[in-house]
């Protein structure tokens, strides 16, 4: 059996109709892309995709696991608020487990107009169970997710602790770009 880290999460797979209609806007770009389990999953519905991440180890297993699917950028998300996009440039922007707040306005200026914005991150009940991050740089507060994409149009939105071998306190957007937003 595969790795649960390995597998794209429920919250993802669910979503994959919207992702292949946000697909058709542009390529799809997955923030903190790690193993590039959600990268590869997209990339394996047939959408482009451009995983970023800072770790050049997973960047190169990335590529030998799917050379001709996907384009890998090494860079560091953490290193100040920009993202190596033009803007209104992406259909799709996932983030999976990862927050840096900075990043908020270039995430929704990367998305073109009509596009779909998938984010799922540990909340602040995350330390209740024990185990992953603790430090409120890397958790939400409670519907924070919500009020920091407040400029797109908010289509689900719920905040779920994930039981099983890795339990997990979740915080989980799906949402939208206005089609008459204007970029910055």
């Amino acid at each position: 059996m595969a790795c649960p880290e390995s597998e794209p999460s429920e919250f993802f797979l669910a979503r994959e109709g919207l992702l292949l209609e946000a697909g058709r806007l542009g390529p799809v770009l997955d923030l903190a892309c790690g193993y590039g389990r959600h990268s590869l999953a997209a990339a394996q519905l047939g959408l482009p995709v451009l995983a970023l991440d800072r770790d050049e180890k997973a960047l190169r297993a990335i590529q030998r696991t799917a050379p001709r699917l996907l384009q890998c950028v090494r860079t560091d998300l953490e290193a100040g608020s920009e993202i190596p996009v033009a803007p209104a440039s992406c259909g799709a922007v996932l983030v999976f487990r990862f927050v840096f707040r900075p990043l908020t306005r270039a995430i929704v200026e990367a998305l073109r107009p009509g596009g779909l914005l998938l984010y799922e991150t540990f909340t602040s009940h995350q330390r209740d169970l024990g185990q992953g991050p603790r430090n409120s740089a890397f958790l939400l507060e409670p519907n924070e997710l919500p009020r920091l994409f407040g400029a797109l149009r908010l289509i689900a939105y719920e905040e779920v602790v994930v039981r099983g071998p890795r339990p997990a306190a979740l915080a989980r957007l799906v949402a939208r770009k206005r089609a008459n937003a204007q970029t910055a």
